[in-house]
Order: structure tokens, then C-alpha cells, then sequence
């Protein structure tokens, strides 16, 4: 509980408010009269600091009216104007006096319309009237030099043809209406980024929005049955959001795969001779949507609208798969192919490049591979370095050279076909010390990190010693030599027992 002691020059007597520091009680009657509240304190502190910065802020003070003591302040010079949060039945005429106005927030107000005086405003760039009872959006807006414009959840059943005024508007924010239908006039708007028209009545989409440069478009949760086929010109895109529709062109299973895949779909269709079509809509376009490997610096991050069928994907769609970033569409995805193959080529000549094979490292590694196999009886890729990475050829190679050498060994198994890095890094370092023991000397080994990289002299140059020290292996007789053996010995013993029988018949 607060209280606070006030002195009257007219009555000795003491004044106390106790509780409410906002009101003055009389003692003896309990009724409270008003007093100066810190509400209008804070208020008078908000004007103050607004003639000085210009920047004026009022939200959230439930404010039914523009504050009459703003007539004692200088408010000529306010740039950023917020009002947002408050009670407003209108825009106060005060704020169209403001003609150096930039940023004007009037959100969640229950602002009915807008006044003529707001032409005034010639340097409104922001404008924010969300979350009022708008029925439609005032011509005077449209007249305005607005980059912003923010008018979600009001009751705008329509947008004004005047709307393609705005060549300096950027983003466009008109969603949770009851628009029916975009004007024409909407394909004025050069400048235009990102438009959000998500949760209207909109039953189909304009052509029109082919010719601008969007790079976000949501119209999820309308009416929308098909993308125009014209659509494939926005080559900028790189979000749409098109889940909750009744889409049925394209079809579910193209446009779960993503954005790329529907623009495909998108020139595709374009490309057939249809009399409904005319010809420039019929010519293939450069089409694109780049995914990210080929483009990996984009500033822009965005989602790729994927969905989920609720009725055995041909009619009806619902949820918002993000899949991989999409950058614009400059290329075919003929040449996005070439492209790819054409760098992935050139990687690998400046891989070869850098690591130059020479003569006698190809023979080392042939005969490495020679070595192993009729050692380990296993037959190796080519490519050895990259079999020997993870390591278990290597730890069975020495147990062979020395039995026993590396008491354990990490191999893949069905379930888990791939060593993971840690287990190949272990096998590699148990090789290295099995070797040391063995008798290679230190600078013969090499490292870790070389064999894990899978390539290098060094590697084969190890193996060579390796192998040089290990006992020959055993050579086995092949099997005609073996039959020829096996004859020979069979012949010996029944020339014996032929020369006992000879010796014992006469004394019998």
C-alpha cells in the first residue's frame, strides 16, 4: 500500500491517499475527488520527448481521442508517429498536421475510415492499419508515397483500382480479409517484393502478377484452384506459400516435390499448342529456381511450399512442407544440369591439379594393391586410398603381417553398412601403432589425417616397407601339381607292395 501526505494551505488538517496514489481522499467522508494521476505525468513526458526527438509514442494509454495538451507541445518536426493499442474511433486530425511524417502506426485501434486530410502526409513511406474495422481501404492511401503498407484483419472486401498508384510500394500486406478478387491495377506496382494475401476469399489470382518482381507471394487458405500459367515469369520468386487451396493444377504430386518442380510443371504446360493459349504464353521461358549448392552466398533465406494430400492428392492440399532454399530462376533445368556435371568436372581437374599422381606412385600403389590381395585373399577397388580410410584393411593387414597385432577392429555390419569418422579415425591410429611395434621406423609412418584423407605417397610408401618386412607369403600348389604329387606317391607304394609280393610268393 502507498500513501502520500499533501498539505492545504486552507486546512491544517492532513490529506491522505492510501492505495491509489491516482486519487485524493478527504478524511471523514471517504470519497475520492480527482487529483493529478501520474497518467497524465507519463503523458506529458511522452510529448515532451516527442517535440524533442521526434518520434511520438502513445500505445497502449486507451486513448479515445488525440490528447488536448499536445496543443501546448511543438509537434511540427515528428517523424515516427505511434498510436497503436489505443481506442481511436478515427485519426485524429492532429496527426494529418504532422507533414514530416514517415512512420505512422495505427494497429489495433477501431478505426472505421481515414480522412482526406491524410494526403498531407506527403512523406508517409510506413503505414500500418492493421487490426481494425476497415471496410475498404481509403483512396487517400493510395496517394501517399507508401514502400510499407500493412493493412491485415480489417474487413476489406475489396482493394481500390487506385491502388496502382503506389510504383513505390514494396511490401503489401492485405491478409485475414474478405477480398474477393485483386484489381488489375495491382500489376503497377513495379516495385513490389512481397505480397501476402493469405486467408481471403480469393477464388483465382490475377495474370497480372506475372509482371512483377516478387520474391515472396502467399495466398494460402483461399479459393485457388490453378496457377496461372503465366507465373513461370517470376523469375525474383523465391517463397510461395500456396498450402490450404483447392489446387488442382498443378497436381499434388508436383507441387509436393516444391517450388522447382512446379514452375517446371508451369513451363511445361506452357509449351503446349493450346488454342487457349496465345503464342507468347506458349513459348518456353528461361526458367529457374536455383537450389542452394549452386548458389550458396544468397542472402535471402526462404520456404518451398510442399504439401500434404487429405484426399488422395488430387484435390485438396493442406500443410506447408519447407524444403531447401531457393534462389531465382535464371537457367533451364536442362542447364542447371550442365552446369552441375560441367562443375563437378572441374573440381576434379583442380583436385587432380593439386595432387599430382606420378609414375612411381602409381606403381607403388599397384603393387600395394597386388600385395593385399594375395595376402588378405580380398580383392581391393582401384582406387585403394579410399579403401583404406576406414581402416580395416589396414588393421587386417597388420595381424597378418604380425598375428594379433591389433587386438580389435571397428567393420561395418547389414545394419550399419558406414563407419562413422570416429570409429575410422580409431582403426587408422591402431594400425599406426601395430606398425611401430612391428619395426617401421617413425619417419616412414605417416599421419592420421593422411590416410583418412585417403590419398598420398606416403600411404603407399608405408605399405611397401610394410610388406617388405612381413614374411613371404605361403605359396599353395595348385591342383594339378597336387594330383601329380598324389599320383606319384600312389605309384610309389604299389611299387613296394608289388616288390614284397614278388619276394614272398617263391617262399610260399
Amino acid at each position: 500500500m502507498a500513501a502520500s501526505v499533501l498539505l492545504s494551505p486552507e486546512n491544517t488538517g492532513l490529506t491522505f491517499a492510501v492505495g491509489n496514489s491516482g486519487t485524493v481522499g478527504v478524511p471523514g467522508n471517504g470519497v475520492g475527488v480527482p487529483g493529478p494521476v501520474p497518467w497524465n505525468r507519463s503523458l506529458d513526458r511522452a510529448l515532451d520527448e516527442a517535440s524533442a526527438t521526434g518520434c511520438l509514442n502513445l500505445s497502449g494509454r486507451k486513448l479515445k481521442e488525440f490528447p488536448r495538451s499536445a496543443a501546448n507541445h511543438d509537434l511540427t518536426d515528428t517523424t515516427r508517429a505511434d498510436l497503436s493499442r489505443n481506442r481511436l474511433p478515427e485519426l485524429p486530425l492532429e496527426v494529418c498536421m504532422f507533414v514530416s511524417l514517415e512512420h505512422l502506426q495505427l494497429y489495433q485501434n477501431c478505426l472505421r475510415s481515414l480522412p482526406e486530410s491524410l494526403l498531407n502526409l506527403q512523406a508517409l513511406t510506413y503505414l500500418n492499419i492493421s487490426r481494425n474495422q476497415l471496410s475498404t481501404l481509403p483512396s487517400p492511401v493510395c496517394s501517399l508515397p507508401l514502400k510499407v503498407l500493412i493493412a491485415c484483419n480489417n474487413k476489406l472486401v475489396s482493394l481500390p483500382e487506385e491502388l496502382g498508384q503506389l510504383r513505390q510500394l514494396t511490401e503489401l500486406d492485405v491478409s485475414c480479409n474478405e477480398i474477393q478478387t485483386l484489381p488489375p491495377q495491382v500489376g503497377r506496382l513495379d516495385s513490389l517484393r512481397d505480397l501476402n494475401i493469405r486467408r481471403n476469399h480469393l477464388a483465382r489470382l490475377p495474370p497480372e502478377l506475372a509482371e512483377l518482381p516478387l520474391v515472396r507471394l502467399d495466398f494460402s487458405c483461399n479459393k485457388v484452384t490453378s496457377i496461372p500459367v503465366c507465373y513461370r515469369n517470376l523469375r525474383h520468386l523465391q517463397s510461395i506459400v500456396l498450402d490450404n487451396n483447392p489446387l488442382q493444377n498443378p497436381p499434388a504430386q508436383i507441387c509436393i516435390k516444391g517450388m522447382i518442380h512446379i514452375f517446371k510443371y508451369l513451363n511445361n504446360e506452357a509449351s503446349k499448342t493450346t488454342p487457349e493459349l496465345p503464342d507468347y504464353d506458349r513459348r518456353p521461358l528461361a526458367f529457374g529456381s536455383c537450389v542452394e549448392e549452386l548458389y550458396p552466398g544468397r542472402p535471402y533465406g526462404a520456404l518451398d511450399s510442399g504439401f500434404n494430400s487429405v484426399d488422395s492428392g488430387d484435390k485438396r492440399w493442406s500443410g506447408n512442407e519447407p524444403t531447401d532454399e531457393l534462389s531465382d530462376l535464371p537457367l533451364r533445368v536442362a542447364e542447371i544440369t550442365k552446369e552441375q556435371r560441367q562443375r563437378r568436372e572441374r573440381e576434379e581437374h583442380r583436385t587432380t591439379g593439386s595432387h599430382p599422381v606420378t609414375n612411381g606412385t602409381c606403381e607403388k600403389q599397384r603393387m600395394s594393391v597386388c600385395n593385399i590381395e594375395s595376402r588378405l585373399k580380398v580383392s581391393l577397388p582401384s582406387d585403394l586410398g579410399a579403401a583404406l580410410t576406414d581402416g580395416v584393411v589396414l588393421c587386417h593387414l597388420a595381424n597378418h603381417v604380425r598375428p594379433r597385432s591389433v587386438p580389435s577392429i571397428h567393420v561395418p555390419s547389414p545394419a550399419v553398412p558406414k563407419l562413422t569418422m570416429a570409429k575410422c579415425r580409431r582403426n587408422v591410429e591402431n594400425f599406426l601403432e601395430a606398425c611401430r611395434r612391428i619395426g617401421v621406423p617413425q619417419e616412414r609412418l605417416c599421419t592420421v589425417e593422411e590416410v583418412l584423407d585417403g590419398g598420398g605417397g606416403c600411404v603407399y610408401g608405408m605399405l611397401v616397407f610394410l610388406l617388405s618386412i612381413a614374411p613371404p607369403p605361403l605359396l599353395m600348389p595348385s591342383p594339378p601339381a597336387q594330383l601329380a604329387g598324389f599320383a606319384l606317391f600312389y605309384l610309389s607304394i604299389m611299387s613296394v607292395l608289388c616288390a614284397l609280393y614278388c619276394h614272398l610268393v617263391p617262399h610260399l
